[in-house]
């Protein structure tokens, strides 16, 4: 029985070994590090990039050798390394050490330059989708339509592209030093992506603008630069044609505001700060259109409301009946000044808004308007009745007594009325009369206008006169006075007929 219970144990720890061997995590191979072969690309005979590896290996500097310098270092190793690129572009080309280092050198040749490469034997066909994806990107940096550079921690380029070299010889900064930028970057912290900087030209006397972007690499900077003439364009035919009509409405006696479509001051003229009482100090830092009639309220340049939520109300429906350009009132305040105020929609979203001070007008037409009343006050207290007719024949003024000898209600007579309409109403209410036709053409006529008169009798009254004036500005006057039956007769027909 002992026997029995030693081997189920043993069994149970057999197996349990087992179970835990195979669910123990297997250790990791050491996995091995793609070599750093050196790279060297040369363009326009100049060595224009060469890999860490590659610097470190061999003498070389960017910018500082050529093609014979190089055939120089590498020859004695590589005999049959060439000592100048041919003539045409040919296919790739490889070269093999004469050491015993298995060394190949694979040389791919471009139309400005070439690319070498070092591999030792067993990574030959390994790296090359290496080898064609450098081409590739060496391709596309030499064709992209703007500079881009490379510098390292000292702030010395390592390399360039295409369109930074064709730049850097039109540069004024790179011709006056070999080692400086075509740009002037030491406004740039570290801090900012972007900057915008001024290109100068040797060539044309015109600067470009460009934008520079930052990128922040483990061995350097990566620099890209973007033409951004068409905009810094744009922007300053903006802020010109701003300023043209800053100038045009400095002049203006009406004040004004224009909003942006965020609803910020960007537009006003002197006039404003006059009419509205705000200060240029409050003005230049763009308020809001909120703030703005705040403000204008503060400064009691606008009617008083009655409570602050009908204000506010106020400003809401203010701001939308200006969007649709219904927005126009006219503003008593309690200074005894009059303002009409207009808002009206602009492009992309804007408000503008005009204020004029329109007292002295309001202040004339009240005058005027109590000068007409004293005028028909006065002309009521007369006995005779009197109409004034304009030169095209229209009834222009009638005092009481006319309105009361013909029955005339002038208050509801909505419609012009004409001498002829005047003559009808008199021929209902009056005796037969030759004359009227003569009233007519006295009225209408342009040229020898003379005072004369003529007896008229209304309908069971007794005789009066009626006189004819002319007056200013080819004017009329018809006056009905009582006289005796003797002055029944047209005074220049008498004289006529006596003739």
């Amino acid at each position: 029985m002992a026997e029995l219970s030693i081997i189920i144990i043993v069994v149970l720890l057999t197996v349990l070994l087992s179970v835990c061997w195979a669910l123990w995590p297997a250790k990791p191979e050491p996995s091995v590090a793609a070599p750093d072969n050196p790279i060297i690309v040369f363009k326009n005979n100049i060595l224009d990039y060469a890999s860490a590896s590659a610097q470190d290996r061999f003498p070389i500097a960017i910018g500082a050798h050529n093609w014979l310098d190089l055939h120089d270092i590498l020859s004695p190793e590589y005999p049959d390394f060439p000592d100048r690129p041919p003539d045409n572009i040919s296919q790739n080309q490889e070269i093999t050490s004469n050491q015993n280092t298995h060394q190949t050198i694979l040389i791919s040749w471009l139309p400005d330059g070439a690319t070498l490469s070092f591999f030792g034997e067993e990574d030959m066909l390994k790296d090359s989708p290496a080898i064609e994806e450098l081409t590739t990107i060496q391709q596309v940096s030499d064709n992209l339509p703007y500079p881009a550079w490379k510098t390292n921690h000292h702030g010395n380029i390592v390399w360039q592209n295409e369109s930074y070299t064709n730049m850097a010889l039109r540069s004024v900064r790179a011709g006056c030093d070999a080692h400086a930028g075509i740009f002037d970057l030491q406004n740039m912290s570290p801090s900012k992506t972007t900057l915008r900087a001024q290109f100068e030209c040797s060539v044309s006397q015109q600067n470009e603008w460009f934008e520079i972007c930052r990128t922040p690499l483990s061995d350097g900077v990566l620099y890209s630069a973007t033409s951004i003439d068409p905009l810094i364009r744009a922007e300053e035919a903006q802020r010109d044609f701003v300023q043209t009509l800053a100038k045009t409405f400095a002049h203006l006696s009406v004040g004004l505001a224009v909003f942006n479509r965020k609803r910020q001051l960007v537009l006003f003229n002197p006039a404003l700060t006059d009419l509205t009482g705000l200060t240029v100090s409050f003005l230049s830092p763009r308020p809001t259109i909120d703030s703005f009639f705040d403000a204008m309220r503060e400064n009691r340049r606008m009617p008083e409301p009655k409570n602050y939520k009908t204000w506010r109300q106020r400003m809401v429906d203010l701001i939308d009946e200006a969007e649709n350009g219904r927005f126009e009132e006219t503003w008593t305040l309690e200074s005894g000044q009059t303002y009409n105020v207009k808002g009206r929609p602009h492009p992309d979203g804007a408000i503008a808004f005009l204020f004029e001070d329109i007292s002295a007008e309001i202040s004339l037409a009240r005058n005027l308007r109590a000068e007409l009343e004293l005028g028909q006050n006065l002309v009521d207290t007369f006995e005779d009745a009197l109409a004034v007719f304009s030169q095209s024949g229209l009834l222009t003024f009638s005092n009481k007594a006319y309105d009361v000898m013909w029955k005339f209600q002038t208050g509801t007579s909505f419609a012009d009325v004409t001498i002829h309409d005047a003559i009808q109403l008199w021929k209902e209410q009056s005796e037969p009369n030759p004359l009227w036709q003569e009233i007519h053409d006295a009225v209408m006529s342009l040229a020898d206008r003379e005072m004369w008169s003529m007896p008229v009798c209304i309908k069971g009254q007794v005789p009066m006169q009626c006189k004819i004036v002319p007056i200013a500005s080819g004017a009329t006057v018809i006056r009905f006075s009582q006289q005796s039956a003797s002055l029944r007769q047209k005074e220049p027909l008498l004289k006529k007929n006596s003739e």
